[in-house]
């Protein structure tokens, strides 16, 4: 039971960091398709919730405490900004997951000041729909006989 839990407490932490860790570690942890859903949303929305209250005081804390600002017109920052004016909030929120890791993506929607009510619901179905193609995909790719051979 002890050894379960622990499994579990560990799948939601690293998901808290890097979404896909969740469905990953969760498909081997023999967690069910439902299970991965519930420990990598869990584990996003906890970071989510963390960094959308704590993101604008962290980055005044930063600029206060290592003064200058890095460069601003970076070319990562340029596809940032490309996606935003693209896709607004729903784009970030929609590659967050994949791309981004969901503190990553948590402060880029609050330092382009967008709502705390849609950063949560935008990111609760990105989440929720990522964890659900990759658990019934990972579910999948398991059940093919070769694959089952060489990870079972």
């Amino acid at each position: 039971m002890r050894e379960a839990f622990l499994t579990f407490v560990g799948i939601y932490l690293l998901s808290m960091f890097k979404f896909v860790a969740g469905p990953v570690l969760g498909a081997a942890a023999g967690y069910s398709p439902w299970q991965i859903i519930l420990v990598s949303v869990l584990g996003m929305m906890s970071s989510v919730t963390l960094f959308t209250f704590l993101g604008t005081r962290l980055k005044k804390w930063a600029n206060a405490r290592f003064g200058k600002q890095k460069k601003l017109f970076t070319p990562k920052n340029r596809r940032i900004v490309r996606v935003w004016n693209s896709y607004g909030e729903m784009g970030i929120a929609f590659l967050t997951p994949i791309l981004l890791t969901p503190i990553g993506g948590t402060l880029i929607l609050v330092s382009f000041g967008s709502a705390k009510q849609k950063i949560f619901s935008y990111m609760l179905l990105s989440g929720l729909a990522w964890a659900t193609f990759f658990s019934f995909s990972i579910d999948w790719l398991l059940s093919i006989p070769v694959v089952a051979a060489l990870f079972g």
